[in-house]
């Protein structure tokens, strides 16, 4: 009889374990699916106790709005009419960039200020930096210590027009195409908005293209 039993107790234990394995590897898919780019770092970990798992073999997985892409995540698992909801970690291993040495706030970043180190984005500050491309010429928004992960609220990019500039407007629309001088009333980045006064005193709004005209779209 104490044979039996624990053959038994053997044969549920790898019900359970099949169960396991197979949902973690559902809900990895399913982040995959979400996060292509690091797919091939990516780790699901179920925190939820298995006698709360969904009872179908193959739910319906869902999240909240704006959910973030790594960490701790509550993921929604449908099975038909009934849903249950899932705490899982997502690990990701991957790039990001750190500085190599001291910078001021307002310093304009070099790629000599940056350093890639690989480990695990998840623990990480979200819209961590992974190239140091992204962050070259880039302004540092506060003080940065060696060996800091940078993100990108950390930095903005340099001013592509300053208050008081020169600037040229460009207004395009459909079979129209007009341009005039004016100064610039803020500063702005390529692609922000931008005030311009032009020189019969009118007032326009725009946006900075790279070249650093200020383009209006009619």
């Amino acid at each position: 009889m104490r044979n039996i039993i624990m053959l038994l107790s053997g044969l549920l234990l790898a019900v359970h374990s099949a169960s396991a394995a197979d949902l973690t590897s559902q809900l990895t898919q399913f982040f995959q699916a979400r996060d292509a780019e690091h797919a091939q770092g990516m780790q699901v970990v179920v925190r939820t106790p298995q006698n709360q798992w969904p009872a179908c073999e193959a739910p319906q997985f869902s999240l909240p709005g704006n959910s973030r892409m790594w960490g701790n995540i509550s993921v929604a698992a449908n099975c038909g009419q009934t849903r249950r909801y899932l705490q899982v970690q997502v690990q990701v291993s991957g790039n990001y960039v750190v500085v190599s040495r001291q910078v001021a706030r307002g310093a304009t970043l070099t790629l000599a200020d940056l350093e890639v180190k690989q480990g695990r984005l998840d623990t990480l500050p979200a819209r961590i930096a992974d190239t140091p491309e992204q962050l070259a010429d880039a302004v540092a928004m506060r003080d940065l210590v060696p060996g800091q992960p940078v993100t990108l609220m950390m930095v903005r990019q340099p001013w592509r027009v300053q208050a008081g500039q020169n600037v040229m407007v460009i207004a395009q629309g459909e079979g129209f195409n007009a341009s005039g001088e004016g100064k610039a009333m803020n500063n702005a980045t390529a692609a922000q908005p931008v005030r311009v006064r032009m020189n019969n005193g009118q007032v326009v709004s725009g946006r900075v293209d790279p070249n650093g005209n200020i383009l209006i779209t009619l």
